[in-house]
């Protein structure tokens, strides 16, 4: 029964001839997936690979690289993977260390010069994991990209340390600012041509770098934000600066980087016990799991590595079952997918990677999406009958956010609405309730969730804020 319910009601619902070998029918499978990811969040272009026991079983490109000029994805076009561009300076760094020019427990003062004395101790190991408790230097609007980047450090030294070293994981883009300048000290070399050189030496086309978004290259794909008010899309002209290359640069066509894959599955780039180091989890005070520089997926239990960047680019290493899946696109209407969308493809490919409650939460997403929202929420119900155990209030909640982005906001309400019915007891429920509400003007309405939502709890301060505004607009119109 549970098998059934699951073919029946998820995204899996392809009818398949007896005639067709396994390979075809998950080509089959992956192909009207991705095309229902594609259409539903309307991602202007996209594509993917799958490898698995080291042979491309998977490659497709789908939908436009350039809207205005109609240009087609194909295995041509590169795309900005944003910070997933992490991974390949995260390499470049353990081949420093597996050359011995570099070891994780170096002090960061051995390399870097004018540190203020609390930052003189932090180790190389604390700027991969994001334990380094550094102020993150894109928080800053009195910090700008122009400024060189001697004044830029003098300006950050000001500001105070996050944490304690060491403590927790924080995401943090000067731990790779500072990751470059240590590679270049080292090496006498750019960042660029240290990456170039070590990991694309062969390479004569489908890999730059850049921050610079709005930067034209030979068959780039542009990245697309989608504007709320004119309900259409526009290209992005974002520019990190070039101290940013290692955060957010790599620029590269889908078969670059799946060689680039191949090369680390090869141990070109590193040795084998070099990698099993970078995968390793680092032991945080407050147990937060991620590895050198590489973030770890548990799927059914099996530990994942890869990253994800800018809600639009997915990499991710399913070890244990020699697999490997790259994403990549340009664009979203909703919210990225980057993630789902490589954990659910990689549940097609292999059954114990089959994970149900992750696919069921796509699919909840999916329906309230696309569908009639009485059909989405008995489909909802229906799931929540065969596992009552399951909780689903973060993601009724995002799927009421992205109907709201989307100017739906009457099935927003009804989203938000079913989610408190569901979690009565939630504070942030009845305090996305009330925005809904706010949001469409029903100014008492939202009132009285807000104030459900304080008694729930007491420390919400949005709640408060809001209660204020409410308070002012009412008297207004009295």
């Amino acid at each position: 029964m549970k098998e059934t319910f699951i073919i029946a009601t998820l995204l899996l619902t392809i009818n398949f001839c007896s005639g067709q070998t396994k390979e075809t029918t998950t080509k089959q499978k992956i192909d009207a997936y991705i095309k229902d990811v594609i259409a539903i969040n309307e991602i202007p272009g996209a594509a993917l690979a799958v490898i698995k026991d080291g042979k491309i079983i998977y490659e497709n490109y789908y939908g436009k690289a350039s809207l205005e000029e109609n240009k087609p994805v194909d295995q041509n076009t590169i795309f900005k993977i944003f910070s997933t561009s992490k991974l390949i300076t995260n390499v470049g760094i353990f081949q420093l260390i597996e050359n011995g020019k570099l070891s994780l427990e170096d002090e960061i003062s051995t390399y870097l010069d004018n540190l203020p004395k609390e930052w003189q101790t932090i180790k190389i190991k604390n700027l991969l994991t994001h334990s380094s408790g550094l102020p993150d230097i894109i928080k800053f609007d009195d910090i700008p990209i122009t400024l060189p980047y001697d004044k830029r450090i003098e300006l950050l030294a000001k500001k105070p340390m996050e944490f304690s070293t060491g403590n927790q994981y924080s995401y943090n883009q000067t731990n790779y600012l500072f990751l470059a300048k240590i590679i270049e000290k080292i090496t006498g070399l750019t960042f660029d041509q240290y990456i170039l050189q070590n990991q694309f030496s062969n390479v004569k086309s489908g890999v730059y770098l850049s921050s610079n978004f709005g930067e034209v290259f030979p068959n780039s794909a542009f990245r697309y934000i989608f504007n709320r008010q004119t309900n259409t899309y526009e290209k992005s002209v974002t520019d990190s600066g070039k101290d940013s290359h290692s955060s957010n640069g790599i620029n590269i066509s889908l078969p670059e980087f799946i060689r680039w894959n191949q090369n680390l599955d090869n141990n070109s780039y590193l040795k084998s016990e070099t990698k099993q180091a970078m995968w390793e989890p680092f032991q945080f005070k407050n147990k937060y799991n991620f590895g050198y520089g590489w973030g770890i997926y548990p799927v059914n239990n099996i530990f994942t590595y890869g990253f994800s960047g800018g809600n639009e680019t997915a990499f991710r290493k399913f070890t244990k079952n020699n697999l490997a899946v790259i994403f990549l696109s340009n664009g979203h209407k909703y919210s990225g997918v980057q993630d789902q969308v490589v954990t659910h493809v990689a549940g097609i490919v292999d059954q114990t990677l089959f994970d149900e409650y992750a696919i069921t939460d796509e699919k909840i997403t999916f329906d309230f999406l696309k569908l009639d929202f009485n059909k989405a929420e008995q489909n909802y119900i229906a799931i929540k009958k065969q596992h009552p155990e399951w909780n689903f209030e973060e993601k009724l909640n995002t799927i009421g956010y992205a109907l709201m982005i989307g100017k739906r906001i009457n099935d927003a309400i009804k989203v938000f609405e079913l989610n408190t019915k569901e979690n009565p007891q939630s504070g942030n429920a009845y305090d996305s309730l009330a925005e809904s509400y706010f949001t469409d003007n029903q100014f008492e309405i939202s009132k009285q969730n807000y104030l459900k939502s304080l008694k729930l709890a007491p420390d919400n301060n949005n709640a408060k804020e809001m209660l204020k505004k409410i308070d002012t607009i009412l008297t207004k119109k009295s």
